[in-house]
């Protein structure tokens, strides 16, 4: 017995060092095992998916190669994330859906998955038209390709928001935090591989690749969810009679809005978002055009801001387990946003693409920041049991805002390329880059904006009580 005790402490040894080296092995648990919880993770991964190819290739590719106007693409890439505010009818639809059958989550998850699908099956032949390489009518291509993009939001933020509730549902109430996490970050990781992927597919670009592109995006994302969706929630009638009540989302909106605070720090939610979110489909034809990065160069540039990001989340949740307060870890976000826009400008000058890289890098590094602190601080708002309602609102402005702002930035960018090649800014600004440098300059003005909006929440709460619940990736929601 004696000869087996360095074996035993050796083994616990290891058992203390797993969860700080594979730190989501402890979110499995006795009723979720960590097969199921890794399982149900893949909607994540298709969804990061349908984010890389809308909002990273398609609208490089359909800008630079495909000589489609900015603003239309960006028009196109907004109408996904416009849909993004009804998440929060959706949640609380699904919490109290009606139906014989007994499932709340499933029918969400699955006609959200057949949406997205569905657009990303059409998307190719949209693209097929709008490059002019056939006989039909381009309009017909907008159009479609418009209905592709509406398509895949409407079934992603369905899927994600179902799904993620999904995983509270079944999860055990200790272990929800590190399985959100989980998800979460399940959903980065989607992104920054299949970046790589795409990126590495793309470097010798032909249309018949990208439309290969696209249709495997399609069917990995059905395959996915089936497989993330297969047995996972329990049929429960009881929860689910048609003759049950639903709650009215009006008034308990009513009674969350009235206060001063909160309409403070959605307001610095919305300037930030749209801060950090007006340039989202001009940085890769940026790189590009003003550049010369080729198309597998920039589709790896999603993969350094989702990797800017998750460093972010990273440093924040450490942060914030430290006692700062939540408004000052947003606005530190903002002021390295404000270095990461200064560089990004500088790199067109210097013709540094280091420079642009490191800039974007620096882009979603702030938006991590940002991001968790003013979910925190939207956290501490909820009181009574509106932690859904709080959350769906921080998630509904920062949706809204970036949505708008990316459809503003194309327009800004393609109306002063007009003016700026017509000699109507001066001798000095002809070149293409001034149209991306207007819109990087208004981004500026939209951080210093949010600094001022959020500056007075700091200061209200530089005497408060450091918190002492601990802050994680879990509480982002997807």
């Amino acid at each position: 017995m004696t000869q087996q005790r360095p074996h035993i402490g050796m083994a616990l040894g290891w058992a203390r060092l797993a969860p700080r080296f594979l730190p989501f092995a402890d979110a499995a648990s006795k009723d979720l095992p960590l097969t199921q919880l890794l399982r149900l993770s893949l909607f994540q991964v298709s969804a990061g998916i349908a984010i890389v190819l809308l909002n990273g290739t398609l609208n490089r590719v359909m800008i630079v190669e495909l000589g489609i106007p900015a603003w239309l693409v960006a028009l196109m890439v907004a109408l996904p994330i416009c849909f993004a505010p009804f998440r929060v009818l959706i949640g609380h639809r699904s919490d109290h859906h009606r139906s014989f059958l007994g499932w709340r989550r499933v029918p969400y998850i699955w006609f959200g998955t057949l949406l997205q699908f569905g657009g990303l099956a059409i998307m190719p032949f949209a693209l097929l038209i709008m490059s002019g390489d056939t006989h039909g009518p381009v309009v017909i291509g907008e159009i479609a390709a418009g209905l592709a993009f509406l398509l895949v939001g409407a079934g992603l933020h369905t899927t994600q928001t179902a799904g993620l509730a999904l995983a509270t549902d079944i999860a055990p109430e200790e272990d929800r935090p590190r399985v959100v996490a989980l998800l979460y970050v399940m959903l980065l990781l989607g992104m920054v591989v299949t970046s790589l992927f795409f990126g590495a597919y793309l470097t010798d670009f032909t249309q018949i690749k990208l439309i290969e592109v696209v249709q495997g995006a399609a069917v990995a994302t059905m395959v996915l969810n089936v497989i993330a969706l297969w047995k996972q929630e329990g049929r429960n009638p009881s929860k689910t009679a048609p003759d049950k009540k639903r709650p009215q989302l009006s008034l308990a909106w009513k009674e969350f809005s009235t206060n001063k605070r909160t309409r403070r720090l959605l307001i610095a939610v919305g300037l930030g978002t749209a801060g950090f979110n007006m340039q989202d489909i001009l940085l890769e034809p940026y790189g590009g055009e003003i550049l010369d990065l080729t198309v597998g160069e920039t589709s790896a540039l999603t993969a350094l801001l989702a990797g800017g990001t998750l460093l972010g989340f990273t440093l924040a949740a450490r942060a914030l387990i430290q006692g700062i307060d939540p408004h000052r870890l947003a606005a530190m976000g903002v002021l390295v946003g404000l270095v990461a826009f200064t560089a990004v400008i500088f790199a067109a000058p210097v013709d540094s693409q280091g420079l642009f890289r490191a800039g974007t890098v620096l882009i979603g590094f702030g938006t991590g920041l940002f991001g968790v602190g003013t979910l925190t601080a939207a956290m501490a708002l909820a009181d009574g049991g509106q932690s859904g309602l709080a959350l769906g609102a921080w998630g509904a402005v920062q949706a809204t805002a970036a949505g708008v702002s990316i459809a503003l930035g194309g327009a800004i960018r393609d109306g002063v390329s007009v003016l700026a090649s017509n000699g109507s800014l001066g001798p000095a600004l002809t070149g293409p880059e001034v149209g991306y440098g207007a819109v990087y300059q208004l981004e500026l003005i939209f951080l210093f904006a949010t600094l001022v909006a959020i500056g007075p929440l700091v200061r209200r709460n530089s005497g408060t009580k450091r918190p002492t619940s601990k802050f994680g990736l879990a509480e982002f929601p997807g």
